[in-house]
């Protein structure tokens, strides 16, 4: 029997400043990209919010005053050029990105696109952390609920590569949800970007937990589900914030089998056999025959906590 073995490069970014322009950035993503190519992978995985720096701990009266950070159209004009180089190579690309709409909602998103450049589908973070309003008091703010909206899309999975794939993005990656509603279309490779700070001025004492919680969630997803996992960071220290990096590649067995070592521009690669999903999907994660739908009911019918009396 034919394997698949899908060849997947995770490309780790390290600090992108408030004045490096796209050109730069995208600069970085095609020396990223060559390295791919030279190990021969079918798709490189890019952070969120890849093409700029991690706008939202600043606050702005007026909305549009970032809009400067956001795209347009992806790809667009800077953005172009990457798509071409990766379709030259007959690498597949997943880039995370602010997106401005037509009719002027704000996304944080993130596009796939397979070997031949076609489209295979995009996706708009639903889990969106941070506040909203002016807090000067935090030694840095993440006004992600102020430059983003909660996306109303859901957790969609594409034939892509040869398997089933899906996305998500930074703060998804900590819910449980995210990784069900994929596994329950029988998805077999999660990607996912994210920007954490290694501060969480909310709760300071969480601090030292965030490297931990970070592989924690995403490898009981990659378990629970029978699926792989490609975590992909933009870490290091951008405008004075530190940022957690360690991205990694997941197993269906929840197993790392690669991890970035530095917080610098990074590319990691693996062999996804995505029929080593099916140990799980097959045995103790088999859904058809385990699962009890009907004792499920407050996941979907209740929000939050409902102590008993």
């Amino acid at each position: 029997m034919i394997r698949r073995v899908l060849r997947v490069a995770a490309a780790q970014l390290g600090p992108i400043s408030r004045e490096e322009s796209r050109i730069e950035v995208v600069k970085r993503l095609l020396a990223l990209l060559d390295q791919a190519a030279e190990q021969r992978a079918d798709l490189i995985v890019y952070p969120e919010l890849a093409l700029t720096t991690f706008f939202p701990r600043w606050y702005t009266e007026e909305l549009s005053d970032h809009d400067h950070y956001y795209e347009r159209s992806m790809p667009g004009p800077e953005t172009r050029v990457l798509f071409d180089a990766a379709n030259a190579h007959g690498i597949g690309v997943h880039l995370g990105y602010a997106e401005l709409t037509d009719d002027g909602h704000r996304y944080n998103t993130s596009i796939l696109v397979d070997g031949t450049g076609r489209t295979v589908g995009t996706y708009r973070k639903v889990h969106i952390p941070g506040h909203a309003d002016n807090e000067p008091w935090r030694p840095f703010q993440h006004l992600e609920r102020r430059y983003f909206e909660e996306s109303n899309d859901g957790f969609r999975v594409w034939r892509a590569f040869g398997g089933l794939v899906g996305m998500a993005i930074c703060n998804d990656r900590r819910w449980p949800e995210t990784y069900r509603e994929m596994g329950l279309q029988g998805v077999e490779l999660i990607l996912i970007g994210y920007n954490t700070p290694l501060h969480y001025a909310p709760d300071p004492a969480q601090n030292p937990l965030q490297a931990f919680h970070n592989h924690l969630c995403m490898q009981a997803g990659a378990y629970q589900n029978g699926t792989w996992v490609v975590g992909v960071a933009k870490g290091g220290t951008e405008e004075g914030v530190e940022s957690l990096a360690q991205s990694a590649i997941i197993a269906p067995s929840g197993q790392i089998v690669a991890q970035a070592v530095t917080t610098e521009d990074e590319l990691i690669v693996a062999n996804c056999d995505l029929d080593w999903c099916r140990h799980y999907k097959e045995t103790l994660f088999d859904f058809a025959r385990y699962r009890r739908p009907e004792m499920y009911g407050r996941i979907t019918g209740q929000k939050g906590v409902e102590a008993p009396s």
